[in-house]
């Protein structure tokens, strides 16, 4: 390989520096009293759907979605949620300045408002590395961070330089409440 990356490795070494960065520049933990609610990792998917598509250039955006996720809790009660994403802003094809909310419903029929105001978009190969950090405004886990990163795929990434753009991106995410 003489010093260069795979493509599987280069994306996993920019997630992982990208939700490093985010999460370090997180509220710090320490400064609030222990909460009694569990702590949830879950895995899962999303879709995600740019109006106008996603181009070369950033223009303002509406951005509408979905995901599912299975999880791990300690509450043994929660075992996977289901969202709606909605929010907008400036996006393009290598830039995103938004600000979304994720609705999720558990299983429980518990409800949680996230409000994802820091992200990170890298393309790497074409397709979009998604990290993106918020905080639970309303519902379950209220007050407490949220990390979500993933790869979202762009079905035709050659659509960043046509008319239409990038209309929807799908693939795997993860989502962290700490």
């Amino acid at each position: 390989m003489g010093g260069r990356l795979s493509w599987g490795r280069r994306l996993g070494c920019v997630a992982a520096a990208s939700l490093a960065a985010l999460v370090h520049m997180a509220p710090d933990a320490s400064a609030h009293p222990p909460r009694a609610a569990a702590a949830v990792s879950c895995a899962g998917s999303n879709a995600i759907s740019f109006s106008p598509g996603l181009s070369l250039a950033a223009r303002r955006t509406r951005i509408g979605g979905s995901g599912a996720y299975s999880c791990l809790s300690t509450d043994p009660a929660l075992r996977s949620g289901t969202s709606s994403i909605g929010g907008g802003g400036w996006n393009g094809c290598f830039f995103s300045d938004a600000t979304t909310a994720e609705w999720i419903t558990w299983n429980t029929g518990e409800q949680t408002k996230v409000v994802y105001h820091l992200g990170n978009v890298q393309q790497v190969a074409g397709q979009a590395v998604v990290l993106v950090v918020g905080r639970v405004v309303k519902g379950k886990f209220k007050g407490r961070t949220v990390a979500s990163p993933g790869l979202q795929a762009t079905l035709d990434p050659l659509k960043c330089a046509s008319k239409g753009g990038v209309e929807q991106i799908t693939g795997p995410s993860t989502l962290v409440i700490v």
